[in-house]
């Protein structure tokens, strides 16, 4: 294409807005530091130097609505269902017909693994395409004899052009597509490298068009940058149907396979989804032969557990349907600075100094001239405030260095007038402690006067209404 028929633009990586010139700050969404540079082909002009607009000719359309009650709804006919049973929980159940997955995450922390693993699953009964435009076909080949994957109904292509992949799959028509990364995609009529947000989006349209007119559901990798976000536009983001996220710590929130990449297991969070619940998380092994699948989470993040030692105490948490267990820790130590520190890991930064404030002015303990750690272990994010409870007895146990009891757990919201509230879902929280070993459950007063205790043998059941009781009994129990 002439020099002369290209144009450099800047544009928003987070709303799409264009300005010819660079701007500190996106006119339109108000973000800072997001306008990047794009080279464009400027469009083409009529004889009175105007842009060419398209001509539409009124009352005609090649378009064919369907009634809303002939769109068959039947789960059997409209999911895939994966065989990886903690993938189907995030995703709702299963894949989608039609639908368009965007997974991201840290290099190295298993995406195309577990995107490799899902294609050999279902390669047992459907037919599969798998596009790569980072590795080649033989480094696909030596990942799949690692992981044992069944690659008899895997079709595999190492190619970027967007049209040409676009026309591959609509003369194949296979059952599921993955396209592996879709940063490194290029539509040939974008004057512009890989990458740019103008590819991206353009990219992204156009499998997006294919996997909705052809009803295949499309898996797409996407990268992401420094600050922990999907690179490219944030519209991406809006015109798929569910986002995962592979994550790794120092990334952002937003599915996630999330935790350190050099830890061994990976959670798998959706962020969005269209036809499922975005609270679920699916849990996964990094081993020698790929991602194996956690089925017992609670007891993963419960290992190595200290015991006899102040400072810890374990909470349970919802994650969709599922209950887990996570232990809390804390250190509270004489501080070295007029200021002292306080530091969250996995846990609200401002939600902590809450509850410092709340069990000095309610419970009398005084952690003014005391530097305070927070510590989730596992790398799990809890922000519900059914950790309340555990985070104060977690401080106040280090505070005094009195441990709370090995098999013992708490549940319960704190409010600020020192008060324990209740909480959903005490019951499945419950049951899971049980089933983990657990003797001793600190619970809210109002919830347990709801509760019928007989359904929970070998669990005694400890009811307080404020945070003093709460703390008394780590001492009774002791």
């Amino acid at each position: 294409m002439p020099k002369d028929k290209l144009k450099t633009i800047y544009v928003c990586n987070q709303c799409g807005e264009t300005s010819p010139r660079w701007l500190g700050r996106c006119p339109s969404c108000g973000a800072w530091n997001t306008m990047t540079e794009d080279v464009v082909a400027e469009p083409a002009k009529s004889s009175s130097g105007r842009a060419a607009a398209p001509v539409r000719v009124t009352g005609q359309t090649s378009l064919k609505p369907l009634k809303l009650k002939n769109v068959s709804t039947t789960e059997e006919k409209s999911r895939i269902v994966t065989g990886i049973a903690e993938l189907d929980r995030v995703l709702g159940g299963g894949i989608v017909l039609g639908s368009v997955i965007l997974i991201g995450g840290e290099p190295g922390i298993g995406k195309s693994t577990i995107l490799l693993q899902l294609c050999g699953e279902v390669s047992r009964t459907r037919s599969v395409l798998y596009v790569t435009g980072e590795e080649s076909v033989r480094q696909i080949k030596l990942r799949a004899v690692r992981l044992d994957v069944p690659q008899d109904n895997i079709s595999i292509v190492a190619e970027s052009d967007v049209d040409e992949i676009c026309g591959l799959i609509e003369q194949m028509k296979p059952d599921l597509v993955v396209i592996d990364s879709i940063q490194t995609m290029r539509c040939t009529d974008v004057a512009s490298s890989s990458g740019t947000v103008s590819q991206v989006k353009e990219s992204s349209a156009r499998f997006l068009n294919v996997a909705k007119t052809n009803e295949i559901p499309t898996f797409i990798v996407g990268h992401v940058n420094k600050d922990g976000a999907i690179a490219g536009p944030k519209v991406m983001e809006h015109i798929v149907d569910t986002v995962l996220y592979f994550e790794g710590d120092k990334t952002s929130q937003t599915l996630y396979f999330e935790g350190e990449r050099h830890l061994a297991y990976r959670i798998l969070r959706a962020v969005k989804n269209r036809y499922g619940s975005t609270n679920e998380i699916g849990m996964f092994d990094m081993t020698g032969k790929g991602l194996e699948q956690i089925e017992n989470p609670s007891q993963v993040m419960l290992e190595g557990r200290p015991i006899g030692i102040s400072g810890t105490c374990v909470a349970c948490v919802m994650e969709g349907t599922r209950p887990v267990l996570s232990e809390i820790q804390a250190l509270v130590t004489k501080t070295a600075f007029p200021s002292p520190r306080r530091t969250a890991s996995g846990f609200d930064y401002n939600r902590m100094y809450l509850l410092l404030a709340v069990l000095e002015k309610r419970a009398g303990y005084v952690f003014g001239n005391q530097d305070v750690y927070i510590n989730i272990i596992g790398g799990l994010k809890l922000d519900e405030t059914a950790c309340d409870l555990p985070v104060c007895l977690a401080m106040a146990s280090s505070l005094l260095d009195l441990p709370v009891p090995e098999k013992t757990l708490a549940i319960g919201e704190v409010g600020l007038g020192g008060e324990v509230r209740s909480v959903p879902h005490l019951e499945n929280r419950l049951r899971e402690a049980q089933r983990v070993g657990f003797d001793t459950a600190i619970v809210p007063k109002h919830n347990l006067n709801m509760l019928d205790a007989a359904q929970f043998p070998g669990l005694r059941l400890v009811g307080v209404a404020y945070l003093r009781e709460a703390i008394n009994a780590i001492k009774i129990n002791k």
